[in-house]
């Protein structure tokens, strides 16, 4: 239930608040004194758009809030969502004069879609034209839904499901198909690429190893020449000049005359000597470098440990030129060529076992289309238990609005399954003895379609639910004896749920529980509206306002202290 509304700086409306009461709340007011005001404040609580321009001029932003009663089913959906210690659900919509939006839900900064969510749940508005979705076939199969009760609405849950499941084997079914149209050609090219990587075999630390050699090989000349004549100039293999390894031995000979005399130049000698021997050896390793430098080593393809035999530089140039065209085809180095190879062993498993998944696949889509098939059937089976009876309330309530010749009836169809069913639902309606019904958008006037609506939801509030109902002039192009069925209607609806009616008929303001009336100030600058809650003298005045007369018209008034009398 809606027990507190507050609207701030919303068009006309500086500062309002309605406490409301259980029962039929009515707002009245002079026309273009703002009473759509109040509507639109509660359409943006449901999350509905911000019109441009609805902040009041002068003021930084609009603000609205309601304060909803909190049961315990509400607090077990909204979860953490709402503080433990909460009493109320409070929702809440900031509108900046820029037209940027803020949702609160709790206290805490939500969403637009928390708010239409909850919101939602908490009410169910029906503006002054809102009586024409009842023409759409969708809106007459959801009251319907509502209608059959919750243990419906669970099955209408394990529909929804089952649709999905069969939606998503019927879309890997085709994928698998696609597959399999193509399996053979993709299987080829596939096998012929890994075929070809894997004869070569290649290798991330391969390839800069190849290059070493590749370069060592090219260079063969020049390391040798180099590498013996660092050796003839070290000990020359003959000649008239003696090479370094001599020149080393001679002036060692003499420190080793003077060894003893000195331990400074003992030491100078011992390096020298160091240095001779040094020289030697290394005449050596420079004619065996030279003799071995021609036999390079292959690396081993694939990564693996050991040498892959004795290398020519004509094989090492034939394996980088394999290898890095291998690395051109599939993305311009040796680690792409892995991860493509790596890639088409997955595709080519995929396809490998194509025929496998295709028949899981038709096997899961059977089962899932068997249970829609089951799931639809039994709540074909609800709607069909429910429509009789819902039909006769709804009759039963026409009967009351004044149209009690009129008949109505609901007729399903099927159509194909899909998330609510395999049914569609129309609702027809004959308003007058003696012609063929037909549907509602077909039939029903203005003035009806406001009766029927009544009609319905004084039917379908029988269901359960609790949300508040708000009627905003849906008794827009009626009068007389029929505005004061739709009342009785409104109020009956009220004792079972809270209603919140904006109105322009004395015969329904009357009923009302709790009254508001709104105000429009021309004094002010801007010009402002004001709600104000009425007590009894007041609610006789605006009565006879409503009616037409003088405030003195002392006719009027005991007509409107028989209207509240009769209520």
């Amino acid at each position: 239930m809606l027990t507190e509304l507050r609207v701030e700086n919303l068009l006309l409306i500086e500062r309002a608040e309605l406490r409301l009461t259980p029962g039929l709340n009515v707002i009245t007011g002079e026309t273009g004194a703002g009473k759509t005001v109040l509507a639109h404040a509660l359409d943006l609580l449901l999350g509905g758009r911000a019109r441009p321009g609805i902040v009041r001029p002068g003021a930084g932003e609009a603000y609205v809030e309601g304060v909803f009663d909190l049961t315990p089913e509400l607090r077990e959906r909204l979860g953490e969502r709402l503080a433990p210690d909460a009493e109320e659900v409070v929702l809440a919509r900031r509108v900046g004069a820029d037209g940027r939006t803020r949702a609160y839900l709790g206290g805490r900064t939500g969403s637009v879609a928390d708010l239409a969510e909850v919101g939602g749940e908490l009410l169910a508005f029906y503006g002054q034209h809102e009586h024409r979705k009842l023409t759409l076939a969708g809106a007459q199969l959801q009251i319907l839904d509502d209608f059959c009760g919750d243990a419906h609405s669970e099955l209408l849950g394990a529909c929804a499901q089952a649709f999905n499941r069969v939606r998503a084997a019927t879309e890997r079914m085709r994928e698998l198909d696609e597959l399999s149209a193509q399996r053979e050609r993709e299987l080829d090219l596939l096998e012929f690429e890994l075929a070809e990587i894997d004869s070569l075999d290649p290798s991330e630390s391969e390839h800069p190893l190849l290059l070493a050699v590749r370069e060592r090989l090219r260079r063969l000349d020049a390391l040798q020449g180099a590498a013996r004549g660092a050796a003839e100039a070290l000990s020359p293999d003959g000649g008239e000049q003696p090479g370094a390894v001599a020149l080393l031995a001679g002036a060692l000979t003499r420190l080793d005359a003077l060894a003893g005399v000195d331990e400074s130049l003992d030491g100078l000698a011992e390096r020298m000597r160091s240095l001779m021997i040094e020289s030697q050896d290394l005449v050596g390793e420079l004619h065996g470098y030279a003799e071995r430098a021609g036999v390079a080593e292959m690396p081993q393809p694939g990564g693996g440990g050991g040498e892959g035999g004795q290398a020519d530089l004509q094989a090492v140039e034939e394996r980088l030129a394999a290898l890095e065209r291998l690395a051109r085809k599939h993305g311009g180095s040796i680690r792409s060529v892995l991860d493509f190879a790596e890639r088409s062993r997955e595709r080519l498993a995929l396809l490998s076992g194509a025929e496998v998944a295709l028949e899981r696949a038709s096997e899961e889509l059977a089962a899932a289309s068997a249970e829609l098939q089951r799931l639809t059937d039994a709540v074909r089976d609800a709607r069909l238990a429910a429509a009789g009876p819902f039909a006769e309330a709804v009759r039963g309530q026409l009967s009351a609005l004044a149209m009690a010749e009129a008949s109505f009836e609901v007729v399903l169809a099927e159509r194909d399954a899909g998330p609510s069913g395999a049914d569609a639902v129309e609702f027809l309606i004959a308003p007058n003895p003696g012609v063929p019904p037909g549907a509602l958008r077909e039939i029903a006037s203005g003035g009806e379609l406001s009766r029927v609506m009544l009609a319905i939801m004084g039917a379908a509030s029988a269901s359960g639910s609790d949300a508040t109902l708000i009627f905003d002039e849906v008794d827009a192009g009626i009068g007389g004896q029929t505005a004061r069925a739709v009342g009785a209607r409104l109020r009956e609806i009220a004792s079972r749920r809270q209603v919140l009616c904006i109105t322009h008929l004395p015969q329904i303001a009357s009923l009302g529980d709790r009254h508001f009336s709104i105000v429009k100030d021309t004094r002010a600058e801007p010009t402002r509206t004001v709600v104000v809650q009425l007590g009894e003298p007041e609610v006789v005045a605006e009565l006879v306002r409503m009616l037409g007369a003088d405030s003195d018209d002392g006719t009027a008034r005991r007509h409107a202290r028989e209207l509240r009398r009769a209520a």
